[in-house]
């Protein structure tokens, strides 16, 4: 199963853009998602090193696998989970 969060809408809005991210990956980890699909959008590319910095937090980290960003969209990253 994959997770999709688009951001687009909350670009400028920090505390809604931390609370979203924290809730999808919450329900990934809940529904033991193979991926979260995070389109932070092109940009200037703030909103992709909000989303990049928030990932490497201890305790986000701690939850899921690796993080890819997308070779062919510069705008989306991909979280993924490893379950056993």
């Amino acid at each position: 199963m994959k997770l999709k969060l688009d951001l687009h809408e909350m670009y400028n809005r920090g505390a809604e853009i931390d609370r979203a991210l924290q809730e999808v990956i919450n329900e990934a980890v809940r529904i033991r998602a193979k991926t979260v699909e995070i389109i932070p959008g092109k940009g200037s590319g703030a909103l992709k090193k909000h989303v990049l910095r928030f990932l490497e937090r201890k305790d986000i980290k701690a939850m899921y696998h690796r993080v890819e960003k997308d070779s062919d969209n510069f705008g989306r990253v991909f979280v993924h989970f490893t379950w056993k």
